[in-house]
């Protein structure tokens, strides 16, 4: 992502991004942490907390900012609605505020349900 000023350019890496939203999204109530599918079984395996910008998507926007997906794994018997409004809350102004990249959209997947 690039970031044009008056004095240049600033250019964020993708991860750099992914990094910020994964650490926003985990920290919220009720998230157990990131998760990635495995391609081998298709089963989602919950990330330890330095791997959890692999459970995060950024893509560019066509009309500028970015677009950002989430795949989540949820502690049992919360509302899973209100966990998503919080996330989507926390990881818009995490990101914006620490890059200053527009936020257009933000899906969010639930992989899994866990247990204490």
């Amino acid at each position: 992502m690039r970031i044009n000023n008056e004095f240049g350019y600033i250019e964020i890496a993708p991860d750099v991004i992914a990094g910020i939203a994964g650490y926003a999204a985990s920290s919220c109530f009720g998230v157990k942490g990131m998760t990635v599918r495995s391609v081998a079984d298709g089963v989602a395996h919950l990330l330890r907390r330095e791997n959890m910008s692999r459970g995060v998507k950024i893509t560019e926007a066509p009309d500028g900012g970015i677009n950002i997906d989430l795949h989540i794994a949820v502690d049992h018997g919360i509302n899973i609605a209100s966990v998503c409004r919080s996330i989507i809350s926390e990881v818009r102004y995490h990101v914006e505020q620490l890059t200053g990249i527009d936020v257009k959209n933000i899906d969010i997947y639930v992989e899994s349900i866990k247990a204490d």
